[in-house]
């Protein structure tokens, strides 16, 4: 089980670093081949979109054929030729069929971790495995800053990421080699075990407004958004924009640990998922208000969105708690499909938003009006998250 879970955490490192490498790549694409920040916020949509509207049949394959050939295979083939893709990109139409590949490639890493987690552990550690995993394959985040600038300063953008194809190709050879999945569930007599069995489960439907807001700020922002709002409105170069990047990510990789054993401390997952959420809004709401006060004070609002909007293994775990056992598979991927989801959604929605804003607009007020667009969301899905039952009654 422990070359399983170091596998998937490999995967996942990937995952992260495919969906947040876009900031740094956005001012030598720009130069290059004409790439803009409103392309890369397409791209980076449809990565999200691609991930999440294959998660559907990436549950029912979970819970047909197990994670091990799931995610290898998926992995290998959409990740590994996307990267390849991208390598011979000469304009944003290759760069956003390239996402699209990367996305289908990492679309089963995470919920087939869950899977593993939620079959083969007991539910207590759910929520701190959960974290965890998200917390070590975050350093992917990490990897698509300063690591990622120095690669490209150092071999180029297009080595780069021929390098990063050959790097995926051998973490799917891995997992398909020494990945072993869990014991099978067996299906309950007269239970279809679909996802619309998952989306019927009393009160699973008030998590889901705040599943679709709570990641869009930080992976739209880490991912798309942060490089070229660095440069447009202070002025950062490539290794600015690099280090100011790592430190969102580190923050993000903080805030998921912190996550994990935060519901001990404070006895209810609702409980620190509500005060994590605010604190995101409010840090928006800064960037927001004073999105050129200093470069100082953006970084520290920029890390704060980081560190409390990781709050979705938190989620997930609260989710868990509505949907059976032979529902794992789906109930996973269903939660994550509306999470990834609403990244997607705002990422696409944030290219027109930012363009209209744009339009006899200074660029630190279009950006303003861009952080008042990620805030929007996460204050509505609080609303609904606050009549959430704190624990859902699984089916036997």
């Amino acid at each position: 089980m422990r070359a399983t879970i170091a596998g998937l955490v490999a995967g996942y490192l990937l995952s992260q670093f495919y969906r947040t490498c876009l900031a740094v790549l956005a001012p030598i694409l720009k130069t290059e081949i004409g790439v803009s920040s409103s392309d890369l916020a397409v791209s980076l949509g449809l990565w999200f979109a691609a991930f999440a509207l294959v998660q559907i049949p990436v549950g029912e394959a979970l819970d047909r054929i197990g994670p091990r050939r799931t995610v290898s295979v998926m992995l290998a083939v959409g990740g590994g030729a996307g990267a390849a893709l991208f390598a011979m990109a000469e304009g944003p139409i290759a760069i956003h069929f390239a996402m699209i590949l990367i996305g289908l490639g990492c679309a089963p890493i995470l919920v087939g971790s869950y899977f593993i987690y939620a079959r083969s552990f007991k539910p207590a550690l759910f929520s701190t495995l959960a974290a965890s995993t998200m917390g070590a394959g975050s350093l992917g985040n990490l990897a698509g800053a300063t690591p990622l600038a120095t690669a490209i300063d150092t071999f180029g953008w297009r080595p780069t990421l021929w390098g990063l194809a050959v790097i995926t190709l051998g973490v799917a050879l891995l997992i398909a080699v020494f990945a072993r999945d869990p014991e099978r569930v067996v299906q309950p007599e007269g239970r279809r075990g679909t996802a619309l069995d998952v989306l019927k489960l009393p009160g699973f439907w008030l998590l889901l407004p705040l599943t679709l807001a709570n990641y869009a700020p930080a992976a739209g922002i880490r991912g798309a958004w942060a490089g070229s709002y660095l440069s447009d409105v202070f002025g950062a170069d490539t290794q600015l924009i690099g280090r100011v990047t790592l430190i969102m990510g580190l923050a993000m990789i903080a805030g998921t640990f912190a996550y994990g054993p935060a519901d001990r401390l404070l006895g209810s997952l609702k409980r620190v998922i509500v005060l994590g959420n605010i604190v995101m809004a409010l840090a928006l709401a800064g960037l927001w208000l004073m999105p050129d006060q200093s470069i100082l004070l953006a970084t520290v609002l920029l890390a704060l969105v980081g560190f409390f909007g990781a709050s979705f293994p938190i989620i997930m775990a609260h989710g868990r708690s509505f949907y059976p056992p032979h529902l794992t598979g789906r109930g996973v991927s269903v939660h994550n499909m509306f999470s990834i989801l609403g990244v997607a959604i705002m990422q696409f929605a944030s290219r027109p938003v930012f363009e209209a804003a744009s339009a006899g607009h200074s660029p630190q007020t279009a950006y303003g009006l861009l952080f008042a667009f990620f805030l929007a969301p996460v204050a509505i899905g609080l609303g609904f998250y606050l009549f959430a039952p704190s624990r859902g009654e699984s089916l036997n």
